[in-house]
C-alpha cells in the first residue's frame, strides 16, 4: 500500500528576509542550535494529554473521564452486507459521523462471529447452506455460531465485501484504522479452543487466511490495516498488528506471546511502517495502574516493558473512560496513555532569505516509541499583524519518516512573492483531514500561542 498525503495569487513583492526567529526562554533538552550559526532553538514543553491517533481510547461514546483522540467500535457483517451484491452502509455512516463529530477518529472491525452476540452472519449466506457450529463457550451459550470460513459461498461473498469497503472507505479522515476481522471469534483470527489441538479445528484454512490477506492489502492503499498475529504468511503485506492481550500475553516466553511470534515471524521491526495497537486485557485495565499495581492471576503486567517491545501506538481501554480512574491512578493511567505512539518536538530553526523567497528548515525530533502513522500534510503559514493567516505553504514533509531516537532535518523553499510587505510570524501544523479534527500538537512551548493548532516558529519581515 501507498500512504499518501492528505491535502498564490500574484503580487509583486521585493525581498523576503526573515529578521529573526524568536525564540523561548528555555532550548530544547540536548540541543546545539544556540551553538550553530543560523539556528535558533525552540523551547520544550510537556506534550498534550492527547494528541491524534494514540493513546487510550474508548468503545465509542461521548466521555469526558479521559483525554483521548479516538473510539472503537464493532460491527457485525450482516448490518451492512445485505445480498450478494447488495450493501447498505448506513450502519458504518452513522458510527463514523458521530465520532467524527466529536472531533474523533474511528478505529473499527467487522465480524461474523462474536460469542454473546447474536450472529454476524448475512441471512443470504444461511440460505445458501452455510454450515454453522453452536458453541456455549465465552458465554455464548449457543446465541452465535462459528461458520465454515472456507464456504465457498463465504469465501466468494467476502472478497465482495472487502473490495466494495476499500472502494468506499479507503483513506476516509474519519476512519483512523481498519482491522481486518471476519475470522474467528470477535473478529480476532481463532477459534481456540476449537484450535485442532485436541479438538476439532474450526478456524480458516491457510489458504483462506492467505487469501483474506491478500484481499485486504488490494482493497486499501491508505488507511492503516491490523491483523491479530503476526506470522509469516502477513510478513510482506503492507498492515500492522492488534495485540488484544496487552500487558497479558504481550512479552516473549513461552513461545505463543505476541512478542514470541513477531520474533518468529521476524516482524519486531514492522512498526517502523506499520502501526502496532491493542487491546488492554480487560482484567488488568482495572487495577494495573494502581499503586501498588495489585491485579492477581497470571500475565506479564509489565505495561512499560510492553510498549517498549511492542512499540504500540494506540490502546483500547474503555475502563479509564468508564467507570474511570480516580486518584494516584489516574495520574498513572495517563502517564501510560502518554508513553504510546509519537511524541513529537521542533527543536530548532534556521531560514535563509533568497530572492523572492525564504528557505526554512526546522530539526525535529520524537520522543515516543513510533512513528505518527500518516503523512498528514505538514504546512508552514505567516500570520499577519492582524492574528490573520495571511499565507499558507504546503511541504512535502513526512512525518512517517521521523523515527524514535532519530532527530530529522526538513527543509522547504517558500515563494513569498505574494506577500504585502511587512512583519508576520511563521507557524507550522500537520494538518489534520478530519473538519474538526482534534489539531496535532507538538511538545514545544510555542504551541498554540499565535494560532490555535499551529506551533509557532518565529517573527519575518517581508521588506
Amino acid at each position: 500500500m501507498v500512504h499518501s498525503p492528505m491535502k498564490r495569487p500574484a503580487r509583486l513583492a521585493i525581498v523576503a528576509v526573515l529578521a529573526a526567529v524568536v525564540a523561548a526562554a528555555l532550548p530544547a533538552t540536548g540541543s546545539t542550535a544556540a551553538t550553530q550559526p543560523g539556528w535558533r532553538p525552540l523551547a520544550a514543553a510537556e506534550a498534550p494529554d492527547a494528541n491524534p491517533l494514540k493513546g487510550f481510547i474508548p468503545y465509542a461514546g461521548a466521555y469526558t473521564t479521559f483525554p483521548h483522540s479516538m473510539e472503537w467500535f464493532y460491527l457485525p457483517l450482516n448490518a451492512v452486507m445485505t445480498g450478494p451484491h447488495r450493501f447498505d452502509w448506513r450502519p458504518l455512516e452513522e458510527q463514523l459521523n458521530t465520532i467524527a463529530a466529536r472531533g474523533h477518529q474511528a478505529a473499527f472491525r467487522f465480524y461474523l462471529d462474536y460469542p454473546s452476540k447474536p450472529s454476524g452472519i448475512p441471512q443470504f449466506l444461511l440460505d445458501q447452506g452455510l454450515m454453522t457450529r453452536p458453541y456455549d463457550d465465552f458465554g455464548n451459550n449457543g446465541q452465535s455460531v462459528s461458520p465454515d470460513y472456507d464456504d465457498p459461498n463465504l469465501v466468494a461473498a467476502l472478497d465482495r465485501f472487502i473490495a466494495a469497503l476499500g472502494r468506499r472507505y479507503d483513506g476516509d479522515p474519519r476512519v483512523g484504522f481498519v482491522q481486518l476481522g471476519l475470522l474467528g471469534f470477535w473478529g480476532e483470527w481463532h477459534t481456540w479452543p476449537y484450535n485442532g489441538d485436541g479438538t476439532e479445528n474450526w478456524f480458516a484454512s491457510p489458504a483462506q487466511q492467505l487469501r483474506m490477506l491478500n484481499a485486504y492489502d488490494a482493497a486499501f492503499d491508505e488507511t492503516r490495516l491490523m491483523v491479530r498475529y503476526p506470522g509469516a504468511d502477513n510478513r510482506a503485506h503492507d498492515l500492522g498488528y492488534h495485540d488484544d492481550s496487552f500487558a497479558y500475553s504481550t512479552l516473549p516466553g513461552p513461545g505463543w506471546h505476541f512478542m514470541d511470534l513477531m520474533r518468529q515471524a521476524g516482524t519486531t521491526d514492522k512498526w517502523k511502517s506499520n502501526t502496532v495497537a491493542g487491546e488492554l486485557r480487560p482484567e488488568l485495565q482495572g487495577c494495573l495502574f494502581n499503586t501498588p499495581m495489585d491485579c492477581a492471576g497470571d500475565g506479564d503486567k509489565d505495561f512499560a516493558a510492553g510498549v517498549a517491545q511492542t512499540h504500540a501506538t494506540w490502546l483500547l481501554n474503555h475502563y479509564a473512560f468508564s467507570p474511570g480512574y480516580t486518584g494516584a491512578a489516574y495520574g498513572n493511567a495517563l502517564a501510560a496513555a502518554k508513553s504510546l505512539g509519537y511524541e513529537l518536538q521542533v527543536t530548532a530553526v534556521r531560514s535563509e532569505a533568497r530572492h523572492r523567497g525564504l528557505d526554512l528548515a526546522v530539526r525535529i525530533r520524537n520522543d515516543g516509541v513510533a512513528p505518527f502513522a500518516y503523512d498528514w500534510p505538514v504546512q508552514v503559514a505567516a500570520v499577519g499583524g492582524d492574528g490573520r493567516i495571511a499565507r499558507v505553504w504546503t511541504t512535502s514533509w513526512r512525518l512517517t519518516g521521523v523515527m524514535p531516537g532519530v532527530p530529522a532535518e526538513l527543509t522547504a523553499a517558500l515563494s513569498t512573492e505574494d506577500l504585502r510587505k511587512g512583519d508576520y510570524t511563521l507557524v507550522l501544523r500537520a494538518a489534520n483531514p478530519l473538519r474538526h479534527g482534534m489539531p496535532l500538537r507538538f511538545a514545544n512551548a510555542g504551541q498554540d500561542t499565535t494560532v490555535s493548532g499551529w506551533l509557532t516558529l518565529g517573527r519575518t519581515r517581508i521588506s
